[in-house]
């Protein structure tokens, strides 16, 4: 009987006692009230105000800067005005005078 691989003869008869099966049966039930009991953190329907609105509202925001940005970004109907042509000019020839304009710009 002291055989350590053995279990106490006293500690098997401490789970056959009703009071070992009761007292956790009433704390679960005790809990579960508890629990039911609780009011609700939340409404059953969501407040217009605080969860709808403010999403249209920004979805509204959005809308209209899409169309600004559409707008500002989209070239107008007016045709760009084309440069006027350069004038032709002969390879190895100058105009008259073309050094002594440059040598006025160049003191002052």
């Amino acid at each position: 009987m002291n055989d350590p691989d053995l279990a106490d003869p006293q500690a098997d008869r401490v789970w056959t006692r009703i009071e070992d099966y009761l007292a956790p049966w009433f704390l679960r039930v005790r809990h579960r009230r508890a629990s039911r009991l609780k009011p609700r953190t939340e409404p059953e329907e969501p407040r217009f105000l605080l969860s709808t609105l403010p999403f249209l509202l920004l979805f509204a925001g959005l809308a209209v800067m899409a169309i600004a940005i559409a707008l500002v970004a989209f070239p107008g109907t007016q045709p760009l005005s084309k440069p006027p042509p350069p004038a032709q000019r002969e390879v190895g020839k100058a105009p008259k005078g073309w050094f002594q304009e440059a040598q006025k710009e160049f003191h002052h």
